[in-house]
């Protein structure tokens, strides 16, 4: 499956998300009844976010959960499992009762797993019934300010001229940034030299010493650094530039057509959740997303947000997997 493919799925995901709006004239969703707990959230709903606080997956997670706490009048509580590439808060979320009270925020890194684990303490492709992504985030590439390289043309030449000389930091082996990087490494036909630091954070500081060349990051991780001058955008994913960094040309418009990641997050809940509980939560993100606040917030982060059905967020999975599949084994990805 390429990029190219792969990005379609998330182009129509975005088309789909265009389609929020008109949800919000609409009647809501049957409430879910429950035996003895009457209507749906009768009581606090745990969000499990595989990751530490901070990061893109908990912020987005957090506006989100207040955001339907506001909306349905019960507290959307965010509670930080990390470890493990995600698998320990996805294992806790997978256990979990499938009555609607126990969500995780998903993103990209879970369609990488089965490239990471030969064993995992659940079954990756099953255990879990989406509900919608929150918001797809480009991949930028990134250069310390004294890099020679001012335009994405200039580091390909030189990676193609001296193979593994331009180094690249991640937060760590099997990392999303570092399965990004090998897909852009195949889109070039480059081969850049892999150094895995203990997070992403320690990644970008990495760049900003001039110990490594380049990193793959979300804009909302780097837009500080950016506008302080530290950090130099060389390109940007997606089909178009966007709003917080309009002086950043896509990786199509630097020419390579071949690259296109796109990062999302989203929320997905137990496998077996009654099927009205998970239109009621897909209907309130949709009316959630559409709110000018949660509008804004999202394009603060470089970002665009998402919406889109369960079946879409279904699709996009699949095709997800089948691309890092690809990416692990042109890669040399070991399995843990």
């Amino acid at each position: 499956m390429s990029c190219r493919q792969t990005h379609r799925i998330a182009r129509r995901a975005l088309l789909g998300a265009g389609l929020a709006t008109p949800f919000a004239g609409l009647p809501r969703p049957a409430l879910a009844q429950g035996a003895n707990s009457g209507e749906y959230p009768s009581r606090p709903v745990r969000v499990i976010v595989p990751w530490a606080p901070g990061g893109a997956v908990d912020t987005l997670a957090r506006r989100i959960a207040q955001k339907l706490t506001e909306a349905m009048g019960q507290s959307f509580v965010v509670e930080n499992r990390s470890g493990a590439t995600g698998t320990i808060g996805a294992g806790e979320a997978a256990r979990a009762a499938a009555d609607g009270y126990t969500l995780l925020a998903m993103d990209n890194t879970y369609a990488m797993l089965p490239y990471l684990f030969s064993r995992l303490p659940f079954d990756q492709a099953t255990a879990f019934q989406p509900i919608s992504v929150t918001a797809f985030s480009p991949i930028l590439l990134a250069v310390g300010e004294k890099s020679p390289y001012r335009d994405l043309a200039s580091l390909i030449a030189a990676a193609k001229k001296d193979p593994e000389k331009l180094t690249y930091g991640t937060g760590g082996n099997g990392s999303a940034p570092h399965f990004a990087t090998l897909a852009f490494e195949r889109a070039a036909g480059v081969k850049l030299y892999h150094v895995p630091f203990r997070g992403a954070g320690e990644a970008v500081i990495g760049v900003l010493s001039g110990n490594v060349d380049l990193v793959m990051i979300s804009p909302g991780s780097a837009l500080g650094n950016i506008r302080g001058g530290q950090l130099r955008p060389v390109a940007i994913s997606g089909e178009h530039r966007v709003a917080a960094l309009p002086d950043v040309p896509t990786f199509a418009e630097a020419g390579l057509p071949g690259f296109s990641v796109i990062n999302w997050s989203g929320l997905v809940a137990p496998k077996g959740t009654p099927d009205a509980i998970v239109a009621r939560l897909h209907g309130e993100m949709v009316r959630a997303l559409a709110a000018p606040d949660m509008k804004a917030f999202i394009a603060d982060l470089g970002s665009e947000p998402g919406g889109i059905t369960p079946a879409a967020f279904a699709g996009l999975l699949t095709e997800e997997a089948a691309r890092w599949r690809g990416v692990a084994a042109s890669g040399g990805i070991e399995r843990q």
